[in-house]
């Protein structure tokens, strides 16, 4: 049984129970990138680039010196991702 200011005498969900639950996931939702084919590369297109093995790019990942979504079994390196990223790793 919910919370007793989140639930009316009738058994009804309040209006603030609702609209806290509808805040808490428009806030999720509300940060993520726009997403276009052309704003992200996957890993296979960033290995071919730097002219380096796939697993290159794998452990740049897993060692958080790449940031990149999983989608599904892939991943998705946003492209000013990748610029910082060369920006990062660049000799001066």
């Amino acid at each position: 049984m919910k919370n007793n200011n989140q639930m009316s005498k009738n058994g009804n969900v309040s209006q603030k129970a609702k609209f806290s639950r509808f805040s808490a996931y428009k806030r999720t939702v509300h940060g993520l990138p726009k997403v276009s084919n052309e704003e992200f590369y996957s890993a296979e297109e960033l290995a071919d680039t730097l002219r380096v093995n796939i697993m290159t790019i794998y452990r740049y990942i897993k060692s958080k010196k790449l940031k990149a979504y999983k989608i599904g079994r892939e991943y998705r390196i946003d492209k000013n991702e990748f610029q910082f990223f060369l920006k990062k790793i660049s000799t001066k």
